[in-house]
């Protein structure tokens, strides 16, 4: 298949050099051009913008961060996709269930197609063919999707004909796993303040009862007060500002449909109390700093915001990011601190 892709970041870049290692001709837009570069060192084919990328090819993929620049990606008026594909487009990304719709019919009155496949995986996960996709779309184009999310995952589960289907399960998933590190946080914090060493016990349950990935990993974190990206048990991190923002699209989905999520409400006000605080830029686990806080716990050992900063100034202060319209993307609510993101990357999202 001729495959176009936007984003190489976090998850962008291995999802394209899979597609690649599948047999694919892949053409690759990121405004960010060391990755653009590495993604053609390995065989990818350059577009000078997401329009190029996606003209005369099979399916477009597009994996970026959030809405505003999911919509722009398909629709500006001088770089847009809308203008040139005629074939699928698969957004890999995690949205508003809504921007899905709205995209699916801006494509189907242009002539091209539309799949909603927000992934679940961490990009090393991502790397070894294990991430998951949740897919709404039509059959037709769902159908010339599967190759695609195929040559990336271990399972691709299919959700009926709704575009924004693949959304709504994806903020279910991120909002249980927020849901995990906030008990995570409470739990430990009981145990802490009742003289017990947090680590040993989570290392009891993640061991036990709650032998799972979430709580392993997160619950290490959390245990540990390891949250700035890069340190060994974070890796490149899920930045708390993109929690907050998925909290935010499952309360205003909950909202719109009529389901009361009153726990929900706590993760909100603990992401945003985290933000407020200047912890936007570590991973979404930083929450449990407040939590401690909150218990009277010092927490001043702990990773603090500024390393976090720092650690995401250090990797997006280059040269190749000297292009990057800071306005348009809204650059310090889109990239976490890691060498692996390009300007229109995510991470685990």
């Amino acid at each position: 298949m001729k495959v176009g892709f936007v984003g190489l970041g976090a998850m962008g870049m291995p999802m394209a050099l899979n597609l690649m290692d599948a047999g694919h001709t892949i053409r690759v837009f990121d405004l960010n051009e060391l990755a653009v570069g590495q993604a053609v060192e390995k065989g990818a084919q350059r577009a000078a913008s997401p329009r190029e990328a996606a003209d005369g090819v099979d399916v477009l993929v597009t994996m970026v961060p959030n809405d505003a620049v999911l919509k722009q990606v398909v629709s500006d008026e001088r770089s847009g996709v809308l203008a040139t594909l005629k074939g699928v487009h698969v957004s890999c990304s995690t949205v508003h269930p809504d921007t899905s719709r709205e995209l699916a019919a801006l494509h189907e009155a242009a002539g091209s197609g539309f799949v909603g496949a927000p992934i679940f995986a961490r990009a090393d996960g991502v790397a070894q063919r294990l991430a998951s996709f949740c897919v709404g779309g039509k059959e037709a184009a769902v159908a010339m999707a599967l190759p695609i999310l195929e040559a990336n995952s271990n399972g691709v589960f299919r959700f009926g004909e709704d575009p924004g289907a693949g959304n709504v399960v994806k903020l279910c998933g991120n909002y249980m796993i927020a849901s995990a590190i906030e008990s995570c946080s409470e739990a430990l914090s009981l145990a802490e303040k009742s003289g017990l060493d947090r680590a040993a016990v989570m290392g009891m349950l993640n061991s036990t009862i709650f032998d799972c990935l979430i709580y392993k990993g997160y619950g290490e974190r959390v245990a540990r007060r390891s949250h700035t990206p890069g340190d060994p048990l974070v890796g490149p991190g899920f930045q708390l500002e993109l929690g907050l923002k998925d909290v935010t699209l499952a309360l205003d989905v909950a909202h719109k449909v009529q389901a009361p999520m009153p726990f929900a409400s706590v993760l909100h006000d603990q992401f945003l109390a985290a933000a407020a605080k200047g912890r936007g830029k570590m991973d979404w686990s930083a929450i449990g700093l407040g939590v401690s806080e909150a218990a009277g716990v010092d927490i001043s050992a702990a990773s603090p915001a500024e390393e976090a900063e720092a650690e995401f100034l250090r990797h997006t202060s280059g040269p190749e990011w000297s292009n990057i319209n800071q306005t348009a993307l809204d650059l310090p609510h889109l990239i976490y601190g890691s060498p692996l993101l390009g300007a229109y990357g995510v991470g685990q999202s």
